[in-house]
């Protein structure tokens, strides 16, 4: 597949205005082509907004000269801020391991959304904790972030701390007017712990469009395999320290139940907050954007529904 099919359409939430090049409408008012509302003439008003045919009947009806302006939304093209986790958890397990490879799902997962940010005219920014400290970069248009892809993207950093989700909102909250409301925030990462439900509110409180890519192995960390008898090298997850152990055939059955339940709780609170996750359990670029598609597909439809 060529790069240039890699790329999925950015589909808010919110209607789309049905011009090209993905740009969305604005939640400001200015010169666009979707109409707004209206509202009574005021000084300085373009005359070329006028509703005449409004204002003759209102004129009529109140036995005065009453002139109305039409409002139409903005125009803009679409914001994008990619953040992605980088605690240690997500950079454990890389080629040749039989596990998903994180860290280039992670890279392709950016390429793909950078791609796509391209197609639409877009302006993207990017922010990770990889050393405990902000790497953060303004939204800036697709063909000005070369210095992301060496900078950070190729980057082998992953000390994150755990409260890199906490961390974002509250920085991201500190720049509102690069990450404004209906901004697409897209989060990469495993969710493992979940973060809190209060923490998904607080981040949907600044009307952010949130995009969760849960980024899992399908078999060790969506289920779990029965290897029972065999002798497993287990990685805590906190301390990173490796032990090898030797399941029963019971204790691998807990390990599948509670990592499918895991799952499935996530996935429920995404329901329940209204939040459209993207599962990814491929490193592979066509995999990763069919699942970008499914994303899109699953958008347009929610919206033809609620029209």
């Amino acid at each position: 597949m060529s790069n240039a099919r890699l790329a999925f359409p950015l589909v808010p939430r919110s209607r789309v205005i049905g011009i090209s090049f993905g740009t969305m409408r604005s939640l400001h008012r200015g010169a666009g082509s979707d109409l707004a509302g209206s509202r009574p003439y005021r000084p300085g008003d373009d005359m070329h907004t006028i509703d005449w045919a409004t204002s003759a009947r209102i004129s009529t009806a109140r036995g005065q000269d009453e002139f109305i302006v039409r409002e139409k939304f903005a125009e803009e093209a679409p914001k994008i801020v990619i953040v992605c986790d980088r605690r240690p958890q997500m950079g454990y397990f890389a080629a040749p391991l039989p596990w998903l490879d994180k860290v280039q799902t992670m890279r392709n997962t950016v390429e793909l959304i950078l791609a796509s940010a391209g197609a639409a005219g877009g302006f993207v920014g990017y922010l990770d904790y990889a050393d405990g400290h902000p790497h953060w970069r303004q939204p800036k248009g697709e063909r000005k972030l070369i210095e992301l892809k060496d900078e950070r993207l190729w980057s082998s950093e992953y000390g994150g701390p755990e409260d890199w989700f906490e961390r974002t909102l509250a920085h991201l909250a500190e720049h509102p007017r690069a990450a404004s409301p209906g901004t697409f925030i897209f989060l990469l990462s495993d969710f493992l712990p979940s973060p809190g439900r209060e923490v998904w509110l607080d981040a949907l409180a600044h009307r952010w469009d949130v995009v969760p890519v849960v980024i899992q192995d399908p078999t060790w960390e969506q289920s779990f395999p029965d290897v029972s008898g065999v002798v497993l090298p287990l990685r805590d997850p906190e301390s990173g320290r490796v032990t090898h152990v030797r399941l029963r055939k019971k204790e691998a059955e807990e390990r599948t139940a509670a990592n499918e339940a895991r799952l499935s709780e996530l996935i429920e609170t995404f329901r329940v907050l209204d939040l459209d996750p993207v599962v990814l359990s491929s490193s592979d670029k066509s995999d990763i954007l069919a699942e970008f598609l499914v994303w899109t597909a699953l958008r347009r439809t929610r919206r033809v529904i609620g029209a």
